[in-house]
């Protein structure tokens, strides 16, 4: 049975390109509620993630909702093992695949098939496992003869279908998504909203960070709110989502 959780998961980023008086002071200030700090060499250091006790099991459909800033990117990619947590410890049982960059990996001087291989191994899947999957990338991305030309021939709407294809014939038992984005026309992105319910589908835990609400509610069945890399609240959809935005609201 597949598990994510956190315990007591505290992250500080260091913010090196700070340079001047003024502006330094500036960002101290704004420190005295968005936990910004400077460390002992003089460099400013931004608390992202602050305490975080969460649990998620199998079966777990999670929606991340806060302001832009909250903290629910960096939670993800300390979830995937991108950020080691200052404090605290992540545990996980289950492949954990982390689609927050889908074009993350792929080479400008590659041809479209070459690209498929490159993204797959990113992703973890193997040689056999891609050749197996090659055929159905290439079949869903509607790129044809374009896959035997360099990435760097391609509009970027091109990019992204093939990026997007290969990104979701991986395989997950926790699939941790940031704000799926546009793939194309009307006919392509409906394909690509049930491509999207097959790969939720096939995950055991599901963990995604996106500003539509409506979304949230329709596919998941807990709902964790992120404040100034906090948890505000963890609990039912539609609570947590109501409270939100109510919250909003009176804002």
């Amino acid at each position: 049975m597949a598990f994510i959780e956190t315990k007591g998961v505290t992250l500080d980023l260091p913010i090196y390109d700070v340079q001047g008086r003024s502006l330094k002071k500036r960002v101290m200030s704004m420190g005295r509620r968005n936990t910004i700090a400077e460390d002992t060499d003089g460099v400013i250091v931004v608390r992202a993630l602050d305490n975080i006790d969460v649990r998620f099991d199998t079966g777990d459909r999670i929606g991340l909702i806060g302001h832009n800033g909250a903290g629910k990117s960096t939670l993800l990619r300390t979830l995937a093992g991108i950020y080691p947590p200052t404090a605290g410890a992540v545990m996980r049982d289950g492949k954990v695949v982390p689609l927050l960059d889908i074009s993350l990996g792929m080479d400008e001087n590659s041809t479209g098939i070459q690209n498929i291989r490159l993204r797959g191994l990113l992703l973890g899947m193997s040689d056999r496992e891609i050749r197996q999957k090659q055929d159905e990338i290439a079949e869903f991305s509607e790129l044809g003869d374009y896959l035997d030309l360099p990435l760097r021939t391609y509009s970027s709407g091109m990019r992204v279908r093939l990026a997007f294809a290969v990104s979701t014939a991986v395989d997950a038992e926790i699939l941790l998504l940031d704000e799926v984005m546009g793939v194309g026309d009307a006919s392509f992105m409906n394909k690509a909203k049930q491509r999207m319910a097959e790969l939720h589908g096939r995950a055991e835990i599901v963990v995604l960070a996106m500003h539509s609400n409506a979304e949230i509610r329709r596919v998941c069945n807990k709902v964790l709110w992120m404040e100034r890399g906090r948890v505000r609240a963890f609990g039912s959809t539609e609570d947590v989502v109501a409270a939100y935005e109510e919250q909003v609201a009176t804002t």
